[in-house]
């Protein structure tokens, strides 16, 4: 930031076939990696025609100094330590409106697409939800569920402690309940930032009640929160759930329930600072209370748009500043807000957008698979996950061990398939498209699923 670098943090949960065609469609002309995933190096520059450097954190053993990566070019391997003496460095002029950062999200068509955010959004989002909601403070301790290359991650344990002097707690490995049931009870925050399907997870362990004495809120985010488990996790917690909606392109949330009023099964009421209307399949405003619409939000934390992407940039930002979110909400009379689905086929696991097209694409690879349909369910905890339903090859017998530990090797955890149920085939239109709707009417009901089912 100091020197004008455009910065585009990436998920350490994904594999190097999935990291390529970010770092190529971002133009990046260097990796800075920690030590462990150093090894992804030289496969993602196979794809990233114009990366030229890769700084590893700490020892570059891992890695050594390759040469050759993708078409007879060659990415120069740099240890951090190269850049620990450098004492002085020069300091680019920016404004609150000149490019600060990329955060890069999934499309319905399963290629991310690269949100460009500007240095005031994250000022705006700290002096909104962060000040407005939760009324931070320096004496503040901030624990996240997700990590720093989340907008949410980013805001809780960046944004959010830097904007008052208070104290992060960072947790490097992938979240486990086991994990976070031991850093609470040993860091004692008073900030927790949690998805819906964590505080699901954590519920299910029944831990002791006093771990949580230090908490005073837990804030949830990235999928709907069923209003049993807000219920639950609050009365364990003793304190405050704050449930809310955000998005990548709006950097964090704003609509959430607040430390005076909670709605179980609601997002809760607008945070200060953004506006929110419903809007028809013609664009109309939908002014009905209770009456479905779709979302669309205005803010100071918003993207100017997506990278490389106009078509996109289009569809999901007007000119006006409104930003579609792609979510279908009801706002009752009171003014709270209600999620009631998406308008599209996008699913959103463990609160981590998840596109149907690269599940399907990397199961329709095995030799067992003819056809794969993949949609988002709810499970008996009311929280989103990923479906397959397969056809076998002819003369095939699909085995679903065989297919997740094939899922394992080509996509990150939060994408494999939870269920994979093999039919004889999918319900389809007359011209082809498969009928998701009628997949998920079947796992609703369970005596509809095909005869095949595995």
């Amino acid at each position: 930031q100091r020197s004008g670098v455009v910065p585009v943090p990436l998920s350490t949960m994904l594999t190097a076939d999935e990291l390529g065609p970010i770092v190529a469609d971002c133009g990046a002309a260097a990796l800075v990696v920690s030590a462990r995933h150093s090894a992804k190096v030289d496969e993602v520059a196979a794809v990233a025609s114009e990366l030229r450097h890769a700084v590893v954190l700490g020892s570059i053993a891992a890695i050594g100094d390759r040469a050759g990566s993708g078409a007879n070019r060659s990415v120069e391997v740099h240890g951090w330590d190269e850049f620990d003496d450098r004492s002085e460095t020069a300091v680019a002029s920016t404004s609150t409106d000149s490019p600060a950062f990329w955060l890069y999200s999934s499309g319905t068509t399963g290629v991310p697409k690269g949100g460009m955010h500007v240095h005031g959004s994250p000022r705006a989002t700290a002096a909104t939800y962060a000040a407005e909601v939760l009324q931070v403070g320096p004496n503040d301790r901030f624990l996240s569920v997700a990590k720093l290359f989340f907008a949410y991650g980013l805001g809780n344990s960046l944004t959010f402690p830097f904007s008052v002097g208070a104290t992060a707690v960072l947790h490097p490995d992938p979240p486990t309940p086991p994990a976070f049931l031991e850093l609470i009870a040993a860091e004692r925050p008073t900030l927790f930032f949690s998805s819906p399907g964590f505080c699901a997870a954590l519920l299910d362990t029944e831990p002791d009640p006093s771990i949580f004495a230090s908490i005073r809120a837990t804030a949830t985010a990235g999928e709907s929160l069923p209003g049993p488990v807000q219920t639950r996790f609050a009365d364990l917690t003793g304190s405050p759930v704050l449930d809310g909606i955000g998005s990548t392109e709006l950097l964090h949330i704003f609509i959430s329930n607040t430390l005076a009023e909670q709605t179980p099964g609601s997002s809760g009421r607008m945070v200060p600072g953004y506006e929110a209307e419903l809007r028809d399949d013609a664009g109309g405003s939908v002014t009905a209370p209770d009456t479905p619409g779709y979302l669309h939000v205005r803010g100071p934390s918003s993207a100017v748009g997506y990278h490389a992407r106009p078509d996109a940039t289009a569809a999901a930002f007007g000119g006006d500043g409104w930003v579609r979110t792609g979510d279908v909400y009801v706002r009752s009379a009171d003014d709270t807000w209600t999620f009631l689905g998406r308008n599209n086929d996008m699913i959103k696991a463990g609160g981590i957008w998840v596109s149907p097209a690269e599940v399907e694409s990397a199961l329709i690879e095995h030799a067992d698979v003819l056809e794969v349909a993949v949609i988002g369910a709810r499970n008996d905890d009311g929280l989103e996950e990923v479906v397959a339903f397969v056809v076998p090859a002819t003369g095939r017998t699909p085995d679903a061990a065989e297919l997740e530990r094939h899922c394992r090797d080509r996509m990150a955890a939060f994408k494999r398939p939870r269920r994979i149920i093999v039919v004889d085939s999918l319900p389809k239109t007359a011209t082809g498209k498969i009928r998701r709707f009628a997949l998920r009417e079947q796992l609703a009901d369970p005596t509809r699923i095909d005869p095949a089912d595995g």
